[in-house]
This record gives C-alpha cells, structure tokens and sequence, in this order.
C-alpha cells in the first residue's frame, strides 16, 4: 500500500510514539547534563577557571544556525513521505544528512582542538563541558545514522511503514536541532 492511499489514522503510529519517547529520555538526559553545568557553574566563584578561555561565539554559533536549518530538508521529507513522492523525500533527507555530516567533522575537529587546551580531567567546568558537546554530537551521530538507515530502506520503494520512518526521524531531527540551540546557549553562557 502506497504512503498516499493509506487510510487515515485515528492514532498516531507505534513509530511516531516509539520516537516520543526516545526523545523524552533524551530530553532529560540533556536536562540533567544542562542543570548540572549551571549548578557547578554556580558553585564556582570563577566560570571558567583561570587559564581556560570562555568559547569563542561566532564558529559554534554559525554551525548551530547551519544545524538548525536542516530541519527544513527535514520537514520537507516528511511532507513528500506523506505525500508518496519517493524522490523528493530522499533527495530531501540526504541534502539534510550531507549538512549534518558537514556539522559534526567540524564540530569534532573543534571538540579535539579543544582537548588539547584543557583536559575533562582537570576541572568541573571542563568536565561538564566536554560531558555536555560529547553527548549533543553523539545524538547528532545517532540522527545521522536513523537518516542513513531510512534511506537504505528507501531504495526499495515508500510504504506506509516507511513514510512513518521518515516522519519519525524529522521529529528526531527538530528535537536534536533543539537541543542544538541549549547546548550553544549553556557554552556560550559565560559570555553572556
């Protein structure tokens, strides 16, 4: 059955709710690694330690407005997949997965650059630090492999089944770009 003559729903699909609460034990993970950043950092008369520079803004802000944006590729895969318009929504979803590959190595070369100038081991604030961007790039990792995954599936053609995979990852897409938004907001903290 195509994704567009798939009779409509009264419930949301097992997929959409399975991804919902992923996101919501996600969305607490994040919560807690967020609160513990802002407990530790007032705890600590000096945000960061003497000899650790506050991040510089505009590199981690650019890369999270780019994120951010792939949400719309995102969306309109989504809507193809609802649609039944098969090559619109892998078009869509790979454009989308090429900027979040793009993203992550650059985030990752950043991420070691800055092991070299402190170590998680030497301070709270670098703990928290490097706890808090391992783990928003780990589900930047994750989004990219659901994305690679669905896409596979694509090539045998849209079902229902997969037109709700779609779906479910754009959700996981607009969670992950959220969360995007905090984390840069908690990094960038000190400067504000």
């Amino acid at each position: 059955m195509s994704a567009e003559t798939a009779p409509a729903r009264r419930a949301k699909p097992n997929g959409w709710w399975g991804i919902a609460l992923l996101i919501a034990t996600e969305a607490s993970l994040l919560g807690a690694l967020i609160a513990s950043y802002f407990y530790l950092r007032f705890q600590n008369a000096t945000w960061p330690p003497r000899g650790i520079e506050v991040p510089d803004p505009l590199a981690p802000s650019v890369l999270t407005v780019v994120l951010v944006l792939s949400s719309i590729p995102m969306l309109m895969a989504a809507r193809a997949a609802r649609a039944g318009a098969l090559g619109r929504a892998r078009a869509a979803i790979g454009f989308a997965l090429l900027v979040q590959a793009a993203y992550l190595a650059i985030q990752l070369h950043a991420y070691v650059d800055e092991l070299g100038k402190h170590n998680p081991a030497d301070s709270s604030y670098s703990s928290i630090y490097y706890t808090l961007l391992g783990a928003h790039h780990a589900h930047v990792a994750v989004g990219m492999l659901l994305s690679l995954g669905i896409l596979i599936k694509l090539r045998r053609g849209l079902t229902n089944y997969r037109a709700v995979g779609v779906r479910a990852i754009a959700l996981y897409w607009h969670f992950t770009n959220a969360v995007a938004v905090a984390v840069l907001l908690t990094q960038l903290s000190p400067r504000l």
